[in-house]
């Protein structure tokens, strides 16, 4: 087995989750099976008990793993399902010494981070490969060369590679800026980055220079002599308009070769024919469709934080240029939305997010409303959908002050109410991965919207949530016009509403967003997509 580092320099942000992704998709398309790898240096076991706004999205994996947004590149750019050991915090890897240790199965040796440690995260690597009977792994390194906290995922790559040498090899990504007063790039940040690397015992094989504009040869040529570099081996990474023109890039500078020699791989073929197609749609979708997603997590200070939902945002991406059309879309804070309710006007499509808490929530209620009442495309994605249920209660079923158990718990009309089993995890505190987590199966009701989008009865999706569809309310629902669309297959949970006479009124309990792909877009989010193109405005 084969393996790749990826380590970040300079700044925080450069995109180690899409170089990451993109270098597996390169050795994928050469034809080898590839286990990418997050390993994010926080002491939180997982990403479950994260603030979106601080961490970015909860990416939840079929197993029910709570994981970092990264996971989500991963197998968008694999057009793969990952698991559980395709994700590891430096939490979990203390967790699981410590309780080796518990246990005397260290048979009552003095427990060190070297090597105890360190031997953790190489195993955990090595299980990732065997799990995904991979070729290749391809570790990403959480945080930023020159930080305390990610120096142990640094030692055990260099004690790998001391092990492997001719299996280990190291990508860093750096950053060279162009100061506006100066207007010239400047390439001291990213030698400096490779010396902090190189202070830890490691020299990379490849440098991914990013930059808003391409590196010329004269940037090249000093980077190489700083470095100790081949020039072949220095791969420019500017700005693109998207991220999936990101692989393409790097192998028309031939980085695949460059990585399949470094590693003794032979390539069995060469396959970015279907990637390649796929990006030629994004350039040439012209028609714009405008959505607006109605939430919460979008704002810290004076900047907006597309990453609290980025696999939502890539859904309808992924929809909007299959259909041929270029998303615009908006992001509406709720609490203005309530304050000023003819924004919504400018729009053809509206969805309401996943989301937890209080908050702004009477805002989300009323762009729902809006979406119902003017026939506006609607999508509601697990919040979005029972808050669609309480919309529905209130000004359908006439239920006045009916509500989610989460922000009333003394409400009448509990139409959205907790789990008995999911109450007595929150009173015993019980938070981090309780909820209902990963796939589930779910059948679809026959001549319904979603069954033809589908093409199909019966359909997995991924969940994350502590609330249900109270039941105790189901006929009176119905007998007013809801549709229950989806269940489980025992019929116990409603999984989907719709509503018919609407050009789209979906709301599912699950998250489609985190099963859409470029090459295989979600169902749902493309019906969605191309009836809010059918919208006038």
């Amino acid at each position: 087995m084969k393996y790749i580092f990826v380590s970040g320099g300079v700044i925080s942000g450069l995109g180690k989750g899409i170089a990451t992704s993109s270098i597996a998709l390169l050795l994928k398309s050469a034809g080898f099976r590839v286990a990418p790898i997050k390993m994010d240096p926080y002491l939180n076991v997982d990403a479950g008990t994260m603030n979106p706004i601080e961490h970015g999205e909860v990416f939840v994996l079929d197993d029910g793993t709570e994981t970092d947004q990264d996971l989500g590149h991963y197998e968008r750019f694999l057009n793969e399902s990952l698991n559980k050991t395709n994700y590891a915090t430096q939490g979990s890897i203390y967790l699981s010494v410590i309780q080796r240790e518990r246990n005397l199965e260290y048979d009552g040796e003095c427990v060190d981070v070297v090597t105890y440690i360190t031997e953790e995260i190489i195993k955990r690597i090595k299980e990732a490969g065997r799990a995904n009977n991979a070729d290749a792994v391809v570790i990403e390194i959480g945080g930023t060369t020159g930080e305390y906290q990610n120096i142990l995922f640094l030692e055990a790559n260099r004690l790998l590679k001391l092990k492997n040498p001719q299996d280990v090899i190291h990508a860093h990504i750096t950053y060279l800026p162009i100061p506006a007063s100066i207007g010239e790039m400047k390439s001291k940040p990213a030698q400096m980055s490779v010396r902090d690397l190189n202070a830890v015992g490691i020299q990379p094989d490849i440098l991914l220079a990013r930059s808003e504009k391409p590196l010329d040869q004269q940037r090249i040529k000093k980077l190489s002599i700083t470095t100790g570099l081949e020039p072949e081996d220095i791969i420019s990474a500017p700005d693109l308009d998207s991220i999936y023109k990101v692989p393409i890039g790097f192998d028309k500078q031939h980085l695949t070769d460059r990585l399949l020699n470094k590693l003794g791989f032979k390539r069995k073929g060469k396959d970015l024919k279907d990637w390649q197609e796929f990006v030629d749609k994004i350039s040439s979708a012209k028609r714009s469709v405008k959505i607006a997603i109605v939430g919460k997590y979008f704002t810290t200070g004076d900047f907006t934080l597309a990453d609290s939902y980025i696999s939502v945002i890539e859904a309808i991406k992924h929809a909007g240029w299959t259909n041929g059309l270029k998303p615009e879309i908006t992001w509406l804070d709720s609490g203005k939305v309530l304050d000023n309710i003819e924004i919504l006007k400018k729009f053809q499509g509206i969805i309401v997010p996943g989301g937890f808490g209080s908050r702004d929530i009477e805002g989300k209620i009323v762009a729902i409303k809006y979406a119902r009442e003017n026939k506006i495309p609607y999508f509601g994605l697990c919040y979005g959908m029972q808050l669609a249920v309480v919309e529905f209660a209130r000004d359908i079923l006439e239920l006045e002050g009916a509500h989610t158990t989460e922000i009333d718990p003394e409400t009448k009309y509990p139409v959205i109410h907790i789990m008995p089993d999911q109450q007595k995890k929150m009173l015993n505190r019980e938070y981090g991965a309780t909820m209902r987590l990963g796939a589930w199966d779910c059948s679809l009701k026959e001549n319904s919207m979603v069954r033809k989008l589908y093409g199909k009865s019966e359909i997995s999706e991924r969940h994350r949530h502590r609330f249900e569809f109270n039941n105790d309310f189901l006929a009176a629902f119905m007998k007013k016009g809801l549709i229950i669309s989806g269940t489980s297959p025992d019929g116990k949970l409603v999984e989907i509403i719709e509503l018919k006479d609407h050009p789209f009124f979906v709301g599912t309990q699950f998250h489609p967003e985190l099963k859409s792909r470029p090459l295989s877009p979600h169902p749902l989010f493309v019906g969605f997509v191309k009836a809010a193109s059918q919208i006038k405005l």
